[in-house]
């Protein structure tokens, strides 16, 4: 369990999304919230989705450092992607119905990148991170009723995965974390450098 004690600087989340606050919050991370609100691109330029959540995440970093004099920023950016697409958050109810129809019985790539932008100084560490997904095949009936739960709302690729264990997901590859939105695992190890890089380990 993380403490208040063990960062020498303020920890702010650049992200509104509730399950990396849920996740920021059960690792007992201290932390602040500011979004960042950038305007996000519906599709990877150079046709690469690791370079497309690398580079997102790095430019909602910048949008929050560029506002505080001092404290480490995290920000992540998550997509699905499946035949070379993007598959980002819905739009309304149509479009999430056009989602997890494709997604539907398929396997799936879901990315997120990182980056930690400290200030000052602005030193970054950036990383990206890549899990494979299942999602099972769903009737016409199953699509119906999981649209009404509205739980595709604000979600890369229309879905959150539900704890302990999800109806209709299974991660075949990578982490839990990493589907949510924040891969803990690698995120401990990197504030860990960060504390090296301003010598306060």
């Amino acid at each position: 369990m993380a403490t208040s004690t063990q960062f020498p600087f303020r920890l702010i989340l650049a992200s509104g999304s509730w399950g990396r606050k849920w996740l920021m919050e059960q690792a007992g991370y201290p932390f602040e919230v500011k979004p960042s609100n950038i305007d996000e691109p519906t599709e990877a330029r150079l046709g690469d989705c690791r370079h497309y959540v690398g580079e997102l995440a790095w430019l909602k970093a910048e949008a929050v450092a560029l506002g505080e004099s001092d404290g480490l920023i995290i920000a992540a950016d998550t997509v699905g992607w499946l035949h070379g697409k993007v598959i980002g958050k819905p739009e309304d109810e149509a479009d999430a119905r056009r989602i997890i129809t494709a997604l539907a019985g398929t396997v799936h790539e879901l990315w997120t990148g990182v980056c930690l932008w400290l200030r000052p100084g602005d030193r970054q560490i950036c990383w990206q991170e890549r899990s494979l997904v299942r999602m099972s095949a769903l009737s016409d009936a199953e699509i119906d009723a999981y649209l009404k739960t509205r739980k595709w709302a604000g979600c890369s690729g229309a879905y959150s995965i539900e704890f302990p264990h999800d109806p209709y997901l299974t991660i075949e590859e990578g982490s839990v974390s990493n589907v949510v939105g924040l891969p803990m695992e690698s995120l401990e190890q990197a504030l860990e450098w960060m504390r090296v890089i301003r010598g306060t380990r």
